[in-house]
């Protein structure tokens, strides 16, 4: 057998050891996705923008699911349910095991609610500001009723509350604050919204009165609310004029350990809801 001659035998060694550097130096080469430039905007920019959200739908109905923990629901871990909505705030929400039994019925209007526990035969109404105080299920409820907020668009500015403006890193965050509950200065904190390049609110963090988190939430799976498909690269890019809404919205208990993740379908929009919809008529 005739063997290689020696240059041949140098060029296959230069080859094996130097082929991973140079795959390596390759690899290098490809840097993370660069980022969009966020546009150019002020707080009137973007305090308008929401207002639009919010009165673009005048009202809901349809189904999600949710999967729960922290031990908000003793011993369940999923939710199926319905949402009723109808502008400017009347909410109702029901709740269900996997096998059809009814958890929690929660009717909310203005600044009153009604909470229902078929499974432990009781009910609670009231001002929601004292809604945290009525056991796991009812927080389950208020932290439903955030997400489903998030979903309507219902994190516009009310007339009394004022923003600011602050540029984090590649979003922008909208501080905002109202009036302490009485009336009383100064002006506190309410919560916080994170705008991503698209002009859509991806995070949110509502603040108490005592200046801690009550909720961190976080909106994905944006779609328009006229389709039930994917989206298109092309309705992505045009948030401005499409009415993209987030379909995934996932929660955490800034009080607790307790955490859910809403998962919205079948959703009908600018449909008549009634009384008896929303659960008014008892």
């Amino acid at each position: 057998m005739k063997r290689l001659p020696h240059m041949i035998i140098t060029r296959l060694f230069l080859v094996l050891l130097l082929g991973p550097l140079v795959l390596l130096a390759g690899c290098t080469v490809v840097g993370p996705k660069e980022e969009l430039p966020l546009k150019q905007v002020t707080v009137e920019d973007l305090t308008a923008l929401l207002r639009q959200r919010d009165v673009a739908v005048s009202s809901m109905k349809g189904l999600f699911s949710a999967k729960v923990r922290g031990g908000l629901i003793p011993i369940l871990s999923r939710v199926e349910g319905t949402v009723y909505y109808r502008r400017p705030n009347a909410l109702r929400l029901k709740g269900f095991t996997p096998l059809g039994g009814e958890v929690f019925e929660f009717v909310q209007a203005d600044e009153w609610y009604r909470l229902r526990l078929p499974m432990e035969g009781k009910v609670y109404s009231g001002s929601q500001a004292d809604l945290k105080d009525q056991g796991h299920l009812a927080r389950f409820s208020q932290l439903s009723a955030w997400a489903i907020g998030g979903l309507l668009g219902a994190n516009a500015l009310a007339r009394e509350e004022t923003a600011k403006l602050v540029l984090e890193r590649s979003r922008y965050r909208l501080d905002v604050y109202g009036v302490a509950r009485g009336g009383h200065f100064p002006r506190i904190l309410i919560r916080r919204l994170w705008f991503d390049h698209r002009l859509l609110v991806v995070q949110e963090e509502r603040v108490g009165v005592d200046g801690e988190i009550e909720a961190t939430i976080h909106y994905d799976d944006f779609r328009p609310l006229d389709e039930g498909g994917p989206v298109s690269p092309q309705a992505l890019a045009d948030a401005e004029t499409r009415s993209l809404r987030p379909f995934k919205i996932s929660l955490e208990d800034g009080r607790g350990p307790g955490a859910l993740q809403v998962t919205f379908h079948e959703l009908h929009q600018n449909q008549t809801i009634t009384a008896e919809d929303l659960g008014q008529t008892l």
